[in-house]
């Protein structure tokens, strides 16, 4: 699978997108049509301190749109994912339902707002790694960095397996 295949994909293979896709900012300028819809950890510090720096650099023109999803009753499937999959990494939604994830959101999101230019070289080759490396640090770590850890320990917000890593399974006689 390609770096880009894996940082997105479409969720709506047939028939229309679910209402979330339907690209109308949910706040602020509603009559503006959103670039992006950022799914983010409302519960997270750093995080919900990102999500209201864009919203301050957004201006509620609407050009990007968020969903908190750590909010009560907050429904994934809605997208075709689940909990422990959000939680993991941060994603966004295109308004065609495409699904992206990890440092191209923060690509979108800023060049939503104007700052393309800050995060292009994030696409060139080598830069694009080291970003992308970091964040994947980040969000392996941002529960115990956040001071969120031990709320954790039950394994209720715990993290999905990575890609290529097997459960231990149980030998038998």
């Amino acid at each position: 699978m390609s770096e880009r295949e894996a940082t997105s994909r479409r969720v709506s293979a047939s028939g229309p997108a679910p209402a979330p896709f339907l690209g109308r900012a949910d706040q602020g300028g509603a009559d503006e049509v959103w670039q992006v819809r950022i799914l983010f950890d409302g519960e997270c510090p750093l995080c919900a301190r990102e999500i209201a720096f864009l919203r301050r650099l957004d201006r509620g023109r609407g050009r990007i749109a968020f969903e908190d999803i750590a909010a009560p009753g907050h429904d994934p499937s809605v997208y075709r994912l689940d909990s422990a999959t959000l939680m993991a990494r941060i994603h966004g939604v295109l308004p065609d339902g495409t699904i992206i994830e990890g440092v191209e959101v923060f690509r979108r999101a800023y060049t939503a707002v104007g700052w393309g230019a800050l995060v292009a070289p994030t696409r060139w080759p080598g830069i694009r790694n080291l970003a992308e490396a970091a964040y994947r640090t980040f969000a392996r770590n941002r529960l115990r960095w956040t001071g969120r850890a031990p709320a954790c320990e039950d394994g209720s917000c715990g993290l999905p397996p990575t890609a290529g890593t097997a459960e231990p399974t149980e030998q038998r006689p």
